[in-house]
């Protein structure tokens, strides 16, 4: 992988002014087509195949009166007199709101058919209004006519109040936090590179893939209900991952560029290496968001896909536009000194002096400090992380209501009116729905249906039981004692639900169901509830998989999931102090103490899977790196955190005030969210990988970074420490000292193909534009054509096909490969082939007598298409070797294209032929040119 993302970021760099155009246009593109579909947010949460969504979904097409969004307006006398006096102008303001376009009913609440809600001392009186759709769906300006309405009212003494959830918002949530964010991670930016100008590519680069996600995800809403708390939640993890991932990459292009890198090359390697840590850190944090589909509640999986859509960008434009900005920068980005240097000493940066002694730096201190006694260091963070910890247990959940919004806001004032006059419970009715259509007296069955609930525990009063216009569907709502986020009210729940059943027996009626937003919100919470631990095994299982594939270690990765558990469960007390307990609310501009946002546990532990694993491969693959090379697990550790501990300090710096700065000005669904994650982050960082990691490791030792055969063997093998990079160096190097080749293979072994064994060591070379006839037996054969067709892994050694090496670059080398088939008409599929997209390609042709049968013909246009740059492989198994590669060689017009492999099976290998050459194989023989 490192290799392609090498070639990637050196292409990148030469195209910067082409790759900056076509990020800038794509966004003006999306920008567009926002604006025009002109998508809007939802603010509700629907969750199919539970009791109180099927009911909702019943009531809108079989009561549709009570469908729909509902407002109130709640009438109060502040002079002590009865609503009742002022009967004509409720009533005229009633009139009023029942005209404005999208209201589907405001009913008089003097009438007797549905009367409004009474305070007890008559001095409050509710009125409903009740709207087509969903908000963000209501006809424009259709809200603020209603606005206008009560605040017209004026009879001396009364005054109107607008609230109930038609004042959801449901805009896109961009303030101040943002702001703030970007600036704090400016300030930790600026003070890590000691200069502004590479401080602000990170956030650059940040910005513009939210500002891509964003114009997206508005895009896509004009035709999908997206939660309007999604945007917030994917600016917040955009701006975190953004920053952090253009980070690693710029800081490694500093270093080098202060080494007297070349520029371009810089930007290459940095790619190669940072930027394959980059790849895998967001595929942890993509593939932990994704993984919410286990909820199986659609909206909790829209919000997870558009936050790993916006990762993903983050990833790519990591990859694409930032190696184009710091192209354009070029030596701009090299820091002072190195250019100083440099210019003094004829554009080369002078040896530095033998004697210079490097002196310990914080990291290395405090990495010998934790290190010095590991079990001791263990023990003090697993005591003190648990007691952080232990508030969790008191962490409750559940979904907001208009009471968890701002005190200055109109629905928050209105909310806490209704509470404060007629109980919490009118802020959050619950509807229970029968199907009556077999009974042949509705309106006494639907009399008998409101006094058994009247009778149950909970409940405050029943505010209307009524049958539908065709008599077929009763409606009973029901006023709990509690609000919706209150224990007694999913516990009344929970009761109608257990009586329905016995119900429906001895009233002759069916298909009960407990439904309204109080009760889909308790059936959300109850899904997510028990989703945690499934998904929890998922993300624990993957971090497992994942880190064992990369360090190919067993304890590395039990050490970094317990890890992260011990962060998870640091930033869940966190949480449950501050919005259970209320520690620390007014520094925070919390305004509510209770239960927080039911999905609040399993987004973060998602996200916060995702970036804890950023910082584990980013110090651990250091530690290894340095372990491999020197054999010396105690020095590999420090050498490894000194080397990347700074920036890791960085870019949990960063994620810690983009996070935390959407606390004060984050509404009540992203607050505790915002709260767990600062948390999380610091402890994982600071605490549980730069201090629990180096101690852990430093206890194992050499254990720590070793793996059972059997697994190793099964484990795929992915390149997050630049390894292919260097093949990708040695063969540039290579190229440098010797004529450009082909093909280049040296000392390469492989499976034979067919049979059991191995193919003996073989070196060879050919220049571009060669035929090369592939003889011997037709194991090894076929093993040749495989391995420089990219679709069989060497052993060992070096292969190079058009500079492409396998197997870092198998995929690309297929790409660029024409296989022609054993059998295949060899004329017709070279004259398919253009002569102007086959510089640099590959033609295998598996089967010479193929090619001897086409003709003359089929040779020449062969030679053609050499002349254009491309390479031939033809395979020759069995004896007659020499015979065809004399006639092929009298058939070219350039006869010195002709070079001859002869291969055959190691005679070590198992199964090897009985005429298989030695084991340190054949001299490659050439006919025409020498090689």
């Amino acid at each position: 992988m490192s290799s392609s993302l090498y070639r990637l970021g050196r292409a990148m760099a030469r195209a910067r002014w082409k790759v900056v155009g076509a990020w800038g246009l794509l966004l003006v593109v999306l920008g567009l087509l926002a604006v025009g579909l002109g998508g809007q947010l939802s603010a509700q949460f629907e969750i199919p195949g539970t009791q109180a969504q099927e009911g909702l979904d019943e009531l809108a097409t079989r009561f549709p009166q009570l469908s729909g969004t509902s407002g109130q307006i709640v009438f109060t006398t502040d002079d002590g007199s009865s609503v009742d006096d002022h009967a004509a102008a409720i009533q005229e303001a009633m009139g009023k709101a029942s005209e404005v376009p999208g209201v589907e009913a405001a009913p008089d609440p003097f009438a007797e058919v549905s009367p409004g809600t009474r305070s007890a001392d008559d001095t409050a009186i509710i009125g409903s209004v009740q709207m087509t759709g969903q908000p963000g769906t209501f006809p424009d300006g259709s809200l603020e006519e209603l606005d206008a309405i009560v605040s017209g009212v004026d009879d001396g003494g009364l005054e109107a109040h607008l609230g109930g959830q038609i004042l959801q918002e449901t805009g896109m949530p961009v303030g101040i936090s943002e702001v703030i964010g970007v600036i704090a991670a400016l300030v930790v930016l600026a003070v890590t590179f000691r200069a502004i100008l590479p401080a602000v590519i990170p956030i650059t680069t940040a910005i513009v893939g939210i500002a891509i996600s964003m114009a997206a995800l508005l895009a896509l809403a004009a035709g999908v209900d997206i939660p309007s708390v999604t945007p917030t939640l994917a600016i917040m993890l955009g701006l975190a991952v953004g920053i952090d991932y253009a980070l690693f990459i710029v800081s490694r292009h500093r270093n080098q560029l202060a080494r007297g890198m070349d520029v371009t090359e810089s930007i290459g390697e940095s790619i190669a290496t940072a930027g394959s840590a980059v790849i895998f850190a967001g595929m942890t944090v993509i593939i932990a968001l994704v993984g919410l589909f286990i909820t199986r509640i659609p909206f909790l999986t829209l919000m997870g896909l558009a936050s790993a859509a916006t990762v993903a960008i983050a990833v790519v434009l990591a990859l694409t536009l930032l190696p184009a900005i710091l192209a354009l920068l070029g030596e701009r980005l090299r820091p002072r000194a190195a250019r100083r240097a440099m210019a003094d000493n004829g554009g080369r940066l002078p040896d530095a002096p033998a004697e210079e002694v490097v002196r310990p730096t914080a990291a290395t201190r405090w990495v010998r400090l934790v290190t010095r006694v590991p079990l001791l260091t263990i023990v003090v963070v697993v005591l003190g992380i648990g007691a952080l910890a232990l508030p969790a247990r008191d962490m409750r959940l559940g979904l907001p209501d208009l009471g968890t919004e701002r005190p200055d806001t109109k629905a928050r004032q209105t909310y806490d009116l209704v509470s404060e006059r007629f109980g919490p419970g009118y802020n959050g009715p619950l509807l229970v729905t029968a199907d009556i259509i077999n009974t042949t007296d509705p309106l006494g069955v639907m009399d008998a249906l409101k006094s058994r609930i009247s009778d149950l525990p909970g409940v405050a009063a029943i505010q209307l039981a009524t049958p539908n216009e065709g008599a077929d569907m009763g409606v009973v709502v029901v006023i709990p004692e509690g609000g919706q986020t209150d224990e007694s009210t999913a516990d009344l729940v929970r009761t109608l639900r257990a009586d329905a059943p016995g119900w429906e027996k001895d009233l002759g009626i069916s298909d009960m169901k407990v439904t309204g937003q109080t009760a889909v919100a308790i059936d959300i919470t109850d899904r997510l509830s028990s989703a945690l631990l499934p998904f929890g095994v998922f993300v624990v299982g993957l971090s497992l998989l994942l880190l064992a594939i990369v360090f190919r270690s067993i304890w590395v990765p039990i050490k970094a999931s317990l890890g992260y558990l011990l962060s998870l469960g640091a930033a869940f007390g966190a949480v449950a102090m501050v919005f259970e307990y209320g520690w620390g609310n007014a520094a925070l501009n919390v305004h509510v103490i209770g239960p927080v946002i039911s999905f609040m546990p399993i987004m973060v532990m998602g996200i916060l899977f995702g970036l804890a694993m950023d910082y584990e491969v980013f110090l651990v693959s250091r530690m290894r790196e340095e372990y491999v090379h020197t054999g010396d697990p105690r020095g590999a550790i420090e050498r490894g955190f000194t080397a990347s501990a700074p920036v890791v300090v960085a870019a949990a710096l960063i994620m810690i005030s983009v996070f935390a700065s959407f606390v004060p000005e984050g509404t009540f669904m992203i607050q505790p969210i915002a709260v767990a994650l600062a948390v999380g982050i610091f402890v994982d960082a600071f605490v549980v990988r730069m201090t629990l990691v180096p101690a852990v490791l430093a206890l194992l030792g050499h254990h720590a970074w070793t793996l059972p055969g059997w697994l190793d063997r099964r484990l795929p093998h992915m390149d997050v420490e630049g390894e292919g990079l260097v093949r990708v160096l040695e063969h540039q190097r290579w190229t440098e000292e010797n004529d450009p080749a082909s093909v280049r293979l040296e000392a390469m072994t492989a499976p034979l193909v067919g049979t059991a064994g191995h193919l003996a060591p073989l070196s060879a070379t050919a220049r571009p534009g060669s035929l090369v006839l592939v003889t011997g037996d037709q194991g090894a054969v076929d093993s040749v054509l495989g391995v420089l067709a990219g679709r069989l892994h060497p052993d060992d050694g070096i292969v190079a096909v058009h500079d492409r090496l396998v197997p870092d670059e198998a995929g690309a080398l297929q790409a660029r490969t024409h296989l022609v088939a054993a059998g295949s008409d060899v004329a017709a599929r070279l004259g398919a082939i253009g002569e102007g997209s086959v510089a640099d390609r590959t033609l295998v042709i598996e089967r010479a007598e193929d090619l001897a049968d086409a003709g003359q013909g089929a040779i020449s246009r062969l030679e053609t298409l050499l002349r254009h740059g491309a390479t031939a492989v033809v395979g020759d198994p069995g004896i007659g070797g020499e015979t065809f590669a004399g006639a092929l060689r009298d058939a070219l017009e350039v006869p010195d294209r002709l070079v001859r492999i002869d291969v055959h099976a190691d005679a070590a290998s198992d199964g090897a032929p009985e005429n298989s050459h030695g084991a340190d194989g054949a001299v490659p023989t050439r006919e025409g040119d020498a090689s």
